[in-house]
């Protein structure tokens, strides 16, 4: 058996990926052990876990590969540096001691992250190629087009080409400073969220907005082409020689500054975000369509930070030339470990790769799971009070009952999701037909802002009934967004259709209202029996006593934390909340039964977390 260990890290979301013979065993972000969100560091417990999946140490490790090439980068570094002198001193000052302590001596480091177990080759791909295999390799396709769209590699900052078989080949690349993923972070940072965790804020903030200046971003700060390449007028940009995205030129041509972190969101901010995010859905057309024109494949896999714009993946899907995509579900910086390791065996090794026919990423369940002796041990040890249920039909008739009368239900049972996208293994639940959920969920459970949107999971034998998509598609994922179909939309009063801004969450839109967007859109997670185990059997009584195969389905963590990934996560979660639920495998919590003395602790546990 050839056992091979990715590794991404040092620079967001680290990650760790074990693949045996091919077969995708564990894979883990870092930041859900350390419970610190997007956690840059050396994965050490991610490879810990990762290696005790498979009951191996680091010395019965083959191969261990690096998700990019840090000369590659730190040449890109130098040569912006030089470029810019001496605007970017103070900035080239803040990152060279991490470079020389750690960033160029991987190796080193990784050998020691392994502690000293293991002896054979490191491999250092391109952070591209990484992605692109991410998206390739696991996909059930036997030939397609692969394109990747993220901030910035070592010098690509977008890349596309075919993948056939075992191989991989990337024919084009588009390069730094020029990024679809950094204009995006420039603008998350415009309106006043945090780089590389705000992005999604801004897609879910744009359709309260008009996008009255994607005429102005055209004009002014891309030159984009036909082809979907484009290069940017850097005078309105500061990531190159600053610590801040945008400059004072970018204020100048707003007629304001950068928006504060936490200060009230105004109609500008909005129309903003949905310039933004229109200019960059056009840009993904124009690249997709060119991708297709050059290679004349029908199926396309995308991965890259950019590939979590669910809104431009659905337009991708149902406007461009592609019959199918297939999209990576951990595409950022995590999802890179997994290429790594499955790059080494396929396109490194060239060994046979047979496209399976949903894929092989298994429903991306690749975390740690629980046995449930040692949760019920758990609750003992802190004397909780739950119900155990031996039978998980009778579990999940409980459960649907609970949330067919608005309790909102915190679930944890199997291994845990990889990527950023809680798919039924750590979720939180509630009733998508409630007026009040969305609300509910937002200020009282999540902690978050009351504009953030809400997905919804749909059997997928019905998604075609709820949703603007074909007869039984997939998406499994939750990485495509899709219009509510129109058999399922209201009509609206003509107050009601007038509204503006956050105004228009005050408005009932559809059947299922607390998964509708104020644009009458979804971002929709499909449902299906071979995949999601329990989850399914859950949604399926829901369905059979409610009619509805639709519920809410969102991570289980509060604004600032990771996902939960432990029984002890979970539970201290459920404390600090007003969560009424709590299943955790077979066992069930209700809120209002445990011990008075529990219900404490939420200012210390919220005050862990930094807002963002």
């Amino acid at each position: 058996m050839t056992k091979i260990l990715g590794i991404s890290a040092f620079y967001h979301d680290s990650a760790a990926a074990l693949v045996v013979d091919g077969e995708i065993i564990a894979a883990a972000q870092e930041e859900r052990f350390t419970r610190k969100k997007h956690d840059p560091r050396f994965p050490h417990q991610a490879i810990a876990y990762c290696l005790s999946e498979a009951g191996i140490s680091a010395r019965d490790l083959d191969y261990v590969g690096f998700y990019d090439k840090p000369f590659l980068k730190f040449e890109r570094l130098l040569e912006t540096y030089l470029a810019y002198a001496p605007r970017g001193i103070r900035s080239f000052f803040m990152a060279m001691p991490l470079w020389f302590r750690q960033k160029l001596h991987l190796p080193r480091e990784m050998g020691r992250g392994l502690g000293g177990q293991y002896k054979n080759r490191f491999v250092f791909i391109e952070h591209h190629e990484s992605h692109a295999a991410s998206a390739f390799y696991p996909s059930p396709f036997e030939e397609a087009a692969v394109l990747t769209l993220d901030g910035v590699g070592e010098w690509a900052t977008a890349s596309y080409g075919i993948g056939r078989g075992n191989e991989l080949e990337l024919f084009s690349e588009l390069h730094f400073p020029h990024s679809l993923g950094l204009l995006y972070s420039a603008f998350t940072f415009f309106t006043g969220f945090r780089v590389n965790s705000g992005e999604y804020k801004l897609m879910g903030l744009a359709p309260y907005g008009v996008p009255k200046y994607a005429d102005v971003i055209f004009e002014k700060l891309i030159d984009l082409k036909e082809d979907g390449s484009f290069r940017l007028d850097m005078s309105y940009f500061n990531y190159c020689q600053g610590l801040t995205m945008t400059s004072g030129k970018m204020d100048r041509l707003f007629g304001r500054p950068a928006r504060k972190p936490e200060s009230p969101l105004t109609q500008d901010d909005m129309d903003i975000a949905a310039s933004i995010q229109s200019v960059t859905e056009e840009i993904m057309l124009r690249i997709a369509r060119h991708i297709h024109r050059e290679t004349g494949l029908n199926q396309l896999c995308l991965a890259g930070g950019v590939a979590l714009n669910c809104v431009g993946n659905g337009r991708i899907l149902r406007e461009g030339p592609f019959e199918k995509v297939w999209i990576q579900p951990a595409a950022g910086d995590a999802g890179g470990a997994l290429g790594t390791a499955l790059f080494i065996w396929h396109q490194l090794l060239g060994e046979k790769r047979v496209a399976e026919e949903t894929d092989s990423q298994r429903g991306s369940f690749l975390g740690p799971h629980f046995e449930d002796t040692d949760v019920r041990s758990f609750f003992d040890q802190v004397e909780a009070v739950y119900h155990h249920y031996e039978d998980t039909d009778a579990l999940c008739e409980r459960v649907s009952d609970l949330l067919a009368h608005e309790n909102v239900v915190g679930l944890m049972q199997g291994r845990m999701e990889f990527g950023p996208r809680a798919l039924g293994g750590r979720s939180i639940l509630g009733d998508a037909r409630s007026r009040k959920m969305q609300s509910v969920m937002n200020l009282k459970i999540k902690f978050r802002e009351s504009f953030r949107p809400f997905a919804p999971s749909v059997l997928q034998e019905r998604v075609d009934e709820f949703f603007a998509m074909r007869s039984g598609e997939q998406s499994p994922y939750m990485l495509l967004v899709a219009p509510v179909h129109p058999s399922q939309q209201v009509p609206l009063s003509e107050e009601d259709a007038s509204r503006e801004g956050i105004d228009k969450l005050k408005v009932a839109r559809s059947t299922v209202p607390a998964i509708t967007h104020v644009d009458n859109s979804a971002r929709v997670q499909t449902v299906d029996r071979a995949r999601h185990g329990l989850y399914y059997k859950l949604l399926k009584r829901f369905e059979e006593q409610t009619g509805c195969p639709v519920l809410i389905n969102t991570s289980f963590n509060v604004r600032g934390e990771p996902v939960v990934c432990s029984v002890e996560d979970a539970y201290r979660c459920f404390l600090a909340t007003d969560m009424d639920v709590l299943v955790v495998e077979q066992c069930l919590l209700i809120k209002q039964e445990q011990p008075e003395l529990q219900h404490h602790g939420r200012d210390e546990y919220l005050a862990q977390f930094a807002l963002d």
